[in-house]
């Protein structure tokens, strides 16, 4: 499902990318990456530094997908509860993951400090906010396992956690001092600029027409070009299009859509997330928000982007900050998430030395910069195996209903609104 360069606050405020050029005659690399997003970079910057030649073609900017829409909370794990992880997967399987992704966010805020990417990083941690009987029972369950397996999360009693979003509607929060917030397209930007430092040759406006096996490889055709190498790593998550749209079948897409407000006065920002934190919700159709670094509230949603999201959001907004009843908003986006029926990224070997790497189910920034790092070292034999499952993954049956039954259910949860209990 083709979209267009969207006008974000990201893409209006994001640090500039490095001066590309799309891919034209013929190359060759030990591992080409096709798309630059957060997967692509971090593997291509990671083989860069394991002296591995690589190449990255992007079908149009770096960033133009996912990693450039997002929400930009760089979390610690996956959207699932620990134990439904073990469950899904099996107990070793799961702790792998599991502490695996727990360190996620350190080497996000690690390659940031590194090679200086100036991409508005805040490491104050997230909030998830609990809303109703349901959402603090799941809140409390998830403290539970995660404090099991040693992270240093705390469930915040209502009185706490109103105080520290500033809303009177949440009745508790789970707090992940682990995580942060980033401003995901400058990160990319910059990841893109740490790859070519390491060596890694990237390019843009080049979408693939084509991938096919050689005696000794496989031969990747762009438009005006070609790549010889002997892996590919089709790292496009829920932006297979063009010659890679075959993929798309193993996972269903989302949309999630975002507004950004005009920056809020000092008053107002004394009383939002003073903290800086990043916040999701525990509702069935979950909602997010964030301050960026000009002080702009940013509130997401799942759905397309549109009026009824647009008054949903505004209603919501003023419901849970009163003293924001008249927000104006400035930017409005929407991106896909690629979801995976078991809510797990996963890496498939699709034939000898071709690679397939999707489904982060809306936690891309650590998982996706975790999946490049790791597939670099495994690519290099420094370590056996990948800690995200590499089962090969079904055509989901039912695809586009499937599609149709969460942007309905988006839309009409949005519309019944006033319906839904705060508290």
């Amino acid at each position: 499902m083709a979209e267009r360069l969207c006008d974000s606050l990201w893409r209006a405020s994001a640090i500039a990318g490095p001066d590309l050029i799309p891919l034209q005659g013929s190359h060759n690399a030990q591992v080409v990456i096709v798309g630059g997003g957060f997967t692509g970079l971090s593997t291509a910057l990671h083989l860069g530094k394991l002296g591995i030649s690589v190449i990255v073609v992007e079908a149009h900017e770096i960033g133009f997908g996912g990693s450039g829409r997002n929400v930009g909370l760089a979390n610690a794990g996956v959207w699932l509860e620990p134990d439904q992880l073990d469950s899904a997967i099996g107990p070793e399987a799961g702790r792998t993951l599991y502490n695996t992704l727990a360190g996620a966010p350190d080497l996000v805020y690690a390659l940031i400090e590194e090679y200086d990417i100036q991409c508005e990083a805040v490491r104050n941690g997230t909030l998830h906010a609990g809303v109703g009987k349901q959402g603090l029972a799941q809140l409390q369950r998830r403290c539970e396992q995660m404090q099991t397996r040693g992270a240093p999360v705390q469930l915040l009693e209502s009185a706490e956690a109103q105080s520290r979003i500033g809303s009177s509607k949440f009745n508790s929060a789970l707090f992940d001092p682990r995580a942060g917030t980033i401003q995901p397209l400058s990160y990319a930007h910059g990841l893109a600029h740490a790859a070519i430092k390491e060596g890694a040759k990237l390019f843009d406006y080049s979408p693939v027409t084509s991938v096919q096996p050689t005696q000794d490889g496989w031969i990747v055709q762009t438009s005006h070009g070609e790549v010889r190498a002997e892996t590919v790593v089709l790292a496009t998550n829920a932006y297979s299009e063009h010659g890679v749209k075959e993929q798309a079948r193993k996972f269903v897409p989302i949309f999630y859509s975002q507004l950004a407000s005009k920056p809020l006065t000092s008053s107002q920002l004394e009383q939002i997330l003073p903290n800086r934190e990043g916040v999701w919700d525990t509702c069935t159709v979950m909602s997010s928000f964030r301050l960026d670094q000009q002080g702009r509230l940013v509130f997401g949603g799942m759905g397309g982007e549109g009026g009824v999201l647009a008054n949903w959001a505004s209603q919501r907004v003023s419901e849970l900050f009163p003293f924001l009843s008249n927000v104006e908003w400035d930017y409005s986006w929407t991106g896909q998430i690629a979801y995976s029926e078991d809510h797990l990224p996963h890496c498939q070997q699709l034939q000898r030395g071709l690679f397939s790497v999707a489904g982060y189910s809306g936690r891309g920034i650590g998982p996706g910069t975790m999946m490049g790092k790791e597939l670099a070292e495994w690519f290099a034999g420094k370590r056996e195996s990948l800690s995200v499952p590499t089962t090969i993954l079904r055509n989901i049956p039912l695809r586009e209903l499937k599609r149709l039954f969460y942007e309905v259910g988006a839309q009409t949860y949005h519309l019944g609104q006033k319906t839904h209990a705060l508290d």
